[in-house]
């Protein structure tokens, strides 16, 4: 499987990546190993979607990094990004 995650850092950024192992990117993230993250912990995983084909995936991932479907997102999971 392939993921696509959004991670909600503590100053409200979202964090938008792609893996093959959701849980280890996670612990990644949360142990402060990602360099784009680590200056922004903690950070929560609060949406992901999975596929089956990798060039699927990081179509999606390079689509959500753009500003109209990232603000889109933004507007999808506004409730669950308040709740953190």
């Amino acid at each position: 499987m392939y993921y696509i995650y959004v991670l909600k850092c503590k100053n409200d950024d979202l964090y938008i990546g792609y893996t093959t192992n959701l849980r280890l990117r996670l612990k990644s993230h949360t142990i402060g190993k990602v360099k784009a993250t680590k200056s922004k912990l903690p950070v929560s995983l609060i949406y992901y979607e999975s596929y089956l084909d990798k060039h699927d995936a990081a179509a999606r991932e390079k689509q959500l990094k753009m500003h109209k479907p990232k603000e889109d997102l933004k507007k999808q999971i506004k409730n669950s990004r308040k709740k953190l």
